[in-house]
Order: structure tokens, then sequence, then C-alpha cells
């Protein structure tokens, strides 16, 4: 058994692949907060790929850890010179094994912020980026707004010099900056949400707003934050994906990451002091990031929402049993193609076509082991945002909607806490409560469900939506997910 590090490269197992470029060559470009699984499965890939190309050695990583539990992922890192196995699982069953090398250090910003602020000051780094999930962002929950009254946010306030969040690190980074005469870096979102990098303007310079107004008009002035649409399955590295690593490539690594083999980064070309060259590493780089942001949004993220429920409900419990299924294919990719497509403005360079079979493929990797339950959670936040515009778009414009109308229904259904074999449903969701109040009455008051204007607006009061949604509810209460769905693929609902 051979442990991961620097030393022992020349000895891996020769299916393992790595870094084809001296490591002691490369220096740092980049400073990033929140080494996760996806953003080692993704940007820090990415800039691995340029580094065996001979490109971008001046854009090694330093990774930053602002949660208590991120001092796991600094020993792990630290114990193996930030080096980690990239784990690519195929449907077939094969697996590549990568070694990345572009991460050179990781600092965890509770034991010294100072030097965090500092190597962010170093004119050497030239992005920030960020991959701190949406709640990250630190948005209100109900006004939208920076929540200033956050208590970390208070201490940072309070302590400048001494911040414990990314917001008062970078803003504290940049106020140095500015004071030394030198550049601003830019601050890159790679989180899986909307609209990331205006989400991060508004977020940080708020904050900045809160501290100095002066160095906050700087920021906006000076400071570019471009948007991006990322895209890789990551799931969470268990135990099992530590010891099939060694089963299979003879290789201890603390903390590998796995994924599938799809990848995609769409990127903004707005940078204020360069950026590398990730066009050469299959990054699309645009001029706007939203086409492809709603294709994804509506094809991807709304096609989780129609498999999860309804195939959670049949008895299934991981994505690709539903998508191994013909009669559950045929149903997404009708959705897809009559339902979410036409909503979609031109995508620059992307076959829809293809996109919405690799989409099917991906879904239907065994390997990746992707749980309904995981997808079926946060319903409350995804289903407005992600299937009823594409609701509203096909009302207004006379197209087609009754699938989508039929997911509102099985999340209806599903959020009645119990299958059809009468088991419970653990329902994960912040309004679960009263979801799950408004859904134990489904039968008596069927409309009850989307007369939730907090979630539905006025859609309860659109004909063609309501009947679509009450037919659907009636045939899941009568006969089934299956036979609902077989109904909707023959085209009698």
């Amino acid at each position: 058994m051979t442990r991961l590090s620097q030393s022992t490269l020349n000895e891996l197992a020769a299916g393992v692949a790595v870094p084809g470029y001296d490591r002691s060559a490369v220096s740092a470009g980049i400073v990033h907060f929140g080494v996760g699984g996806f953003h080692r499965a993704h940007q820090a890939m990415y800039l691995d790929s340029l580094m065996n190309q001979g490109q971008a050695l001046d854009w090694g990583i330093v990774g930053v850890g602002v949660m208590p539990g991120d001092r796991r992922m600094q020993d792990a890192l630290a114990a193996q010179d930030h080096l980690y196995t990239l784990v690519v699982k195929h449907p077939d069953g094969h697996y590549d094994a990568r070694v990345i090398g572009s991460m050179l250090d990781y600092l965890f910003a509770p034991d010294d912020p100072d030097a965090v602020i500092e190597r962010m000051v170093d004119p050497a780094i030239r992005i920030v980026s960020l991959t701190v999930t949406e709640g990250g962002y630190n948005v209100h929950p109900v006004s939208g707004d920076f929540n200033r009254s956050h208590p970390d946010i208070l201490h940072d306030l309070d302590n400048p010099a001494r911040p414990k969040t990314a917001f008062g690190l970078i803003t504290e980074a940049l106020r140095r900056r500015r004071e030394r005469q030198l550049p601003p870096f830019t601050v890159m979102s790679c989180d899986n949400i909307q609209g990331n990098g205006e989400v991060a303007h508004r977020m940080f310079t708020a904050y900045a707003r809160l501290r100095d107004p002066e160095l906050a008009d700087w920021i906006e002035q000076t400071v570019p934050f471009p948007n991006s649409m990322v895209d890789r399955i990551t799931p969470v590295t268990t135990d099992a994906d530590i010891a099939e690593l060694r089963d299979r490539f003879d290789l201890e690594d603390h903390w590998p990451v796995v994924c599938e083999p799809f990848t995609q980064w769409v990127l903004e070309d707005r940078f204020v002091d360069g950026r590398p060259p990730l066009e050469e590493a299959g990054v699309q780089v645009v001029a706007d990031v939203e086409p492809y942001e709603l294709m994804k949004l509506r094809l991807l993220n709304a096609s989780h929402q129609a498999l999860c429920y309804f195939g959670y409900l049949a008895g299934y419990r991981y994505a690709h049993e539903v998508c191994q299924d013909s009669l559950f294919v045929d149903f997404l990719m009708a959705y897809m193609e009559q339902e979410g497509s036409p909503t979609l403005a031109d995508v620059p360079g992307v076959d829809l076509a293809q996109y919405r079979r690799t989409l099917i493929e991906r879904f239907a990797n065994p390997e990746i082991k992707d749980t309904l339950a995981r997808l079926c959670a946060e319903s409350s936040d995804r289903i407005p945002k992600w299937l009823l515009p594409v609701i509203r778009h096909q009302l207004e414009s006379g197209g087609d909607m009754h699938r989508a109308a039929a997911v509102v229904a099985s999340w209806a259904r599903y959020a009645e806490g119990t299958d059809e074999s009468g088991q419970p449903i653990d329902v994960v969701d912040p309004l679960k409560a009263s979801l799950m109040a408004i859904a134990a009455d489904n039968r008596k008051h069927p409309t009850a469900f989307i007369e939730n204007r907090e979630l539905f607006g006025d859609l309860a009061g659109e004909p063609r939506f309501r009947d679509a949604y009450l037919a659907a509810l009636n045939r899941l209460h009568s006969d089934g997910a299956r036979s609902t769905v077989e109904a909707l693929v023959r085209g009698d609902l």
C-alpha cells in the first residue's frame, strides 16, 4: 500500500495518473475559500489540466477554511503535501484515478486570520474564488438582503483585523491592497447558485458598506465578480470510496474525491488582473452566462424534480434506478423537449438535443448512487426556482405544461409523508411542518397545496395549471405514481 505524497508519486500504480509538471515550479495565483469535494473535482481539476499542458504555472491554489470542521481538511491535505486523488466513476464500473497537484497550500483561518489576509494582499494573488454553498453568502431568508445581524458579521465589524468570515477576511484584504496602492483581485464565485457572481457582488459590497462606505464605493468601481455556471455530480466521499481506492489502485489517500465523468464550467470573461487560459482546458469563457444557467436550471435541475418524487413514490431510492426505467426516461425526455426547452433562448455552442440525452446518461450512472432523498430535499426552495418559471412561461406562450404541473402534484403527494406501501417518508424541508399540514388535507381539499401563495403566487387561479395539477394528483391517489407516469407518457393526462 502506497501512501499519497509528493515523494511517492513515482511509486504509484501504473493506472494512476500523476501530475506531469514540476510542482516546485508552480506559484500561487488563486486563494480559494471552501475546499470541498466540488472544488477539488472541478476548479482545481481544470487548473491541474492546464498545468499538465505546461500552462498556468503561476495560478496555483491556496485553499482556505473558515469553518471549525475545515480543520479536518487541512490535516488531511497537509499529510499528503496537498495532493489528493480524483476518482471518476464511469457507468460501466470503470474508474479513472488521477492525482491533482494544483493546490499548493491550505490555511485554516481561525488559527491565524492575518496570515490569510496577507496571503490575499500578495500581488501574485489575482483571483479569490469561492465555493461556500448558498448559505455562505449570508442572504437574509425573508428580505433577500445581506443579513447584517448575524453574530459572526457583528464580530467582524467590531474586529476588522481578526475576522471570522469570508466577508471580513476578503474585505480586509481588499482594504489593505487599496491602502498599499495595489490593484484589487477578482472575486470569482464557483457556487451552484443562479447569478452567483451578482449574489457575491451584492453581499460583499453590502458588508463593506457597513464597515466603510468609501471602501465599498472603491470595491463597486474596481472589483469584478464574474458569473459562472458550474456542473459536476460530486457525491460526498465515503469510507467505502477510500477503501475502494485502496483495493483498486493500492493507494492510501486520507480524503479522495469521487465524481461523474461529465463536467462543465461556463465563465463570464470579466477579470481585473488576468486569468488562467481556462478555455484551453475546456471551460466555456463567454460574455453572458445566463443562457447556460437557464438551460441547467430548467433541464437538469427541473428534471431532477421531475424524477425524484414520482420515482420515490414508485419504490425507487436512487436516481439511476429511475433513469434505467424506460417509462420514466420517456417522461423525462418529453418534459425536457416539450416543456423545458421551449422556454430557453439560444444557447451558443450547445446542442440541446445532445445535452438532453447526456442528462439521462448522467442520471442513469449506477456508480454515482445519487439518492432520491437528496433530490427530494429542500423542495420549497427548488421548485419555485427551477420548475415554476417553466410553468409560467408555458402558460403565457400557450405551450405544454401539464407534465410540469404533474411534478408539482407528485411533490404534494410526497409531502403527505408516506409512500405507496405505507412506509413513512422523511420529508426534509425548511417549511416541512406547514407543507405536511397542508398536504395532509390533499384528498379533501385538493387545491390547498397550490393555494400557498408564498410558494405558488397566483398559479392556483390559472385554469390550465389547476386542471392539470388536479388530474395528476387524483391519479396519484387512485392508481399510484407509475400509473400516473404511464398516463402522462400516453397523453391521457
